[in-house]
């Protein structure tokens, strides 16, 4: 039976209408690391650094994607609720074409000054070209895939979660079977990994673009559009925290492998990108959770039903606390084997991997909490408590932590500044849950 935004949703019926957007982000972050084996299996830990140095400007500047993805699913939730379809697919429109427009100019600018990036970060002369080769071909699909992670949000709102699943599928498969041949078999090294790259980003944006254009079953669909500075404005605003959290995972990674580089080199560049490869696997069933039911909290917000809101904020608490306590035990578990998946070459390496992965599964018992309640608002339609949020937690809480722990820890204070900075995000949460708890009645109304 097929499940609607306006449904009562009980455990199950919950976790079925989530779960594509969780498989969705899980397979992102399989083929991700798909690329992650072969580069560092094939190519050396030199271009495995490398990439996961410069992979975090790249995802800046993809994170225009987010933006309209979560801040659009949440203004176009609202009038879906309140019974004008005509309204939300104008809205819809516009952002697409907006986007598009956008992500070319955004790719040609990242093309230009991705040299003088890399140098600025502190690229060594053996890692630069690497960076520089890698990032220019994997832009020129930065479009598409700014498209692709709209699509993503977009497909959860317009009823059709399972759309953004194959997408996903695609290209995934696409990609690790790209990174096989011209990387595995036709030896051609980070070029084969870019262009795999690439060529699976091309795939991901171009296919729902078709889909929502062409007759289809689902809610939204792509049309005419007049601009709407006031709808762009609220969508921005709505996925500000994205926008947020997003660059600042991504400048926090950088402050990392400054740190890093600092007290571990090469190394430990390495060993922090298996980390973050792995850890993925992890977060992204939270991400994925907290994006699949953003759009079931933004309907009811809009058809102001606040027993389901409390209904759906009780059932996601429950289920995030289980689940946290499960993928830390799990974290504990196969570090070993993570690490050796990449890294079983070097013993050194291997065993600083091992340690600090040790140490960051700690941070899964905390972080489902202010993901989810960065989503959570951000539906709410209140996008500067979402931001705050984000901001917090990354540029603030992790950005503190791994400047000055490591004064006093040294390595192990920046495998240590994770958890500290999740507890802290974790603790604000759930005071902004309290205090907006009379704004938004989703919490304490009669059953």
């Amino acid at each position: 039976m097929e499940i609607k935004l306006s449904d009562h949703f009980t455990y199950g019926r919950l976790l079925r209408f989530a779960m594509p957007s969780m498989l969705m982000m899980l397979f992102t972050s399989l083929y991700g690391i798909a690329d992650g084996f072969f580069i560092s299996n094939f190519t050396g830990k030199t271009a495995f650094a490398a990439i996961n140095f410069i992979i975090p400007f790249l995802m800046i500047l993809g994170t225009l994607g987010f933006i309209v993805g979560t801040g659009g699913s949440a203004l176009i939730g609202k009038p879906l609720g309140e019974k004008e379809p005509e309204r939300a697919n104008r809205i819809f429109s516009m952002l697409i074409y907006i986007t598009a427009g956008a992500g070319v100019f955004v790719a040609a600018a990242g093309i230009i000054f991705i040299r003088p990036t890399a140098v600025l970060l502190g690229a060594d002369e053996s890692m630069l070209e690497i960076c520089v080769t890698y990032g220019r071909i994997v832009l020129l699909g930065l479009p598409t895939l700014i498209l692709q992670f709209a699509f993503e949000s977009f497909f959860i709102v317009a009823e059709k979660p399972k759309m953004g699943l194959y997408n996903t599928l695609v290209c995934g498969g696409l990609n690790i079977a790209l990174d096989f041949l011209l990387i595995g078999v036709l030896h051609m090294g980070i070029k084969g990994a870019a262009i795999a790259t690439l060529i699976s980003h091309l795939t991901g944006g171009l296919i729902p673009l078709f889909y929502f254009t062409g007759n289809n079953s689902s809610l939204l669909r792509l049309g005419k559009a007049s601009f709407n500075l006031k709808d762009l404005l609220k969508t921005l605003g709505n996925g500000s925290s994205e926008f947020v959290s997003s660059v600042s995972m991504s400048t926090v990674s950088m402050l990392y492998n400054v740190q890093l580089m600092k007290y571990a080199g090469e190394n430990g560049i390495a060993a922090y990108g298996v980390m973050m490869y792995v850890s993925f696997i992890f977060i992204s069933m939270f991400i994925g959770y907290s994006s699949g039911v953003a759009p079931v909290v933004s309907y009811h917000f809009g058809a102001k039903n606040t027993k389901e809101l409390e209904n759906l904020l009780k059932k996601s608490m429950t289920i995030l606390s289980l689940a946290s306590v499960f993928m830390f035990a799990a974290g504990q578990l196969f570090a070993r084997p993570f690490a050796a998946f990449f890294v079983g070459y070097d013993p050194g390496l291997l065993e600083l991997t091992v340690k600090g992965f040790r140490f960051f599964s700690f941070s899964f018992l905390f972080c489902p909490f202010p993901i989810f309640g960065s989503s959570l608002f951000t539906a709410l339609n209140d996008g500067l408590t979402s931001a705050v949020i984000s901001f917090l937690r990354t540029v603030i809480f992790e950005a503190a932590a791994v400047l000055w722990l490591p004064l006093l820890l040294g390595l192990n204070g920046i495998w240590l500044s994770l958890i500290a900075a999740e507890v802290a995000a974790a603790v604000l949460t759930f005071t902004f849950l309290i205090i907006k708890r009379p704004k938004y009645k989703y919490w304490g109304n009669e059953a």
